[in-house]
């Protein structure tokens, strides 16, 4: 991983994509906790001076949807819909708001095969008897973004499929006689993954943005292949400038999997524990790491962030009769550090875990400072305001 700076803000606009949820189940926690990073880094753009602009897809085709369909004799847009409102309710509630747009892969077929025929007409795409397939022999970055080698690449035989030319070949479009189908010049099919991302997120974003975010699970293949697919369409004009993978989610101190039967629901966590407090379990964990989800880490975060609120009640009750001498002005001098270091943490590839400690340290202080009576009105109101300010960007303090 490389860290660049970003330029100077100054109303700058950043576009930034986000890999959203297939939706044929309840979203889970994991859902969640790629969805709270997205929002947090976000609103700290916000609160530097940037614009950013923030688009989301939808998967709503994909084989586990037919396959719902099938077992429950619903049509595969009913279900889709369904888990799409539950999604969007979910985070709703978890407070994130900085989704700009969210965009179906179905409402975009015709900007997949526009896509798909360009590709062709270019060399980088070919029409077998089951498909259409992209050519990962012309894509001189294929596997850079997942630091794999060319023989490393030829290991990899996804979708296995005799007609394609290798095996690491992977489909734009598939060809289907059943089930829910598209026209195509290729004929009735439905469209590969990659693509639909490439096409929502070309379409609205241009060519080359300047962020891209998804679990790390996504590097490879389907980021690598958005980002074949990207530069062959801009005469390899670089696709993504940055790209932002959160880490993988632990629950009771094993990945989260179906397998294991440990998945959580974001609705089932929702029930037990509230939006702030699952916020705050999140952002103690730089996103790019391992997160770790529990009971016990839960009722820690709980705990915390009733004490991180009492203190901010009781900067609302400072002493008025007193005016602001040495010990304020030393609580000043504090807050305009814990803002200078809050800032430089969050500048350091959004991370929220050095900037939550530097907050609680911050209101430990603060706490010490009210119990010796200390602290004048004036200056209550003025360290409150600004906590809630700098804070805001992790959206741990109810509005």
């Amino acid at each position: 991983m490389r860290k660049e700076d970003l330029p100077d803000p100054s109303g700058q606009e950043i576009r930034a994509f986000v890999c959203g949820p297939t939706v044929y189940d309840y979203a889970h926690l994991g859902h969640a906790r790629t969805y709270l990073a997205v929002d947090m880094m976000a609103r700290y753009l916000r609160l530097r001076g940037y614009r950013p602009y923030v688009v989301m897809n939808i998967t709503d085709i994909d084989e586990r949807i037919i396959k719902k369909s099938e077992e429950t004799a619903q049509s595969t847009e009913d279900i889709a819909r369904e888990f799409e409102k539950s999604f969007l309710d979910d985070i709703k509630v978890l407070g994130i708001q900085t989704i700009d747009r969210f965009e179906r892969a179905t409402d975009h077929i015709p900007d997949v095969t526009a896509q798909i025929e360009r590709l062709i007409s270019a060399g980088y795409a070919y029409e077998t008897e089951t498909g259409v397939y992209f050519d990962v022999s012309k894509s001189p970055s294929y596997g850079l973004l997942s630091h794999q080698s060319k023989t490393d690449l030829r290991l990899r035989r996804l979708e296995l499929c005799s007609t394609k030319h290798h095996p690491e070949d992977f489909s734009l479009w598939r060809k289907f006689d059943e089930g829910p189908l598209w026209d195509s010049p290729w004929g009735k099919g439905r469209p590969g993954w990659h693509i639909e991302d490439t096409a929502i997120s070309m379409k609205y974003l241009g060519s080359s943005y300047d962020i891209h975010i998804g679990g790390a699970e996504l590097v490879f293949p389907h980021h690598e292949a958005e980002i074949a697919q990207g530069e062959a369409l801009s005469y390899q004009k670089p696709f993504v400038k940055y790209w932002l993978h959160t880490g993988m989610l632990n629950v009771g101190g094993v990945k989260m999997s179906k397998s294991l039967g440990n998945v959580v629901k974001i609705r089932d966590a929702l029930s037990d524990y509230a939006p702030e407090e699952l916020r705050l379990l999140f952002a103690k964990t730089h996103y790019r790491q391992t997160a770790n989800y529990s009971r016990s880490r839960l009722l820690q975060s709980k705990k915390e962030l009733k004490s991180m609120r009492e203190t901010l009640e009781q900067l609302n009750s400072c002493s008025s009769a007193r005016m602001a001498g040495r010990s304020d002005l030393r609580v000043l001098k504090d807050l305009s550090h814990f803002e200078t270091g809050f800032t430089v943490a969050m500048d350091d590839d959004f991370d929220t875990a050095r900037a939550l400690r530097l907050l609680s340290a911050f209101l430990r202080g603060i706490r010490s400072a009210i119990r010796s009576s200390k602290i004048a009105s004036g200056t209550g109101e003025t360290v409150r305001r600004r906590i809630l300010a700098l804070s805001g960007v992790l959206g741990i303090f109810a509005a």
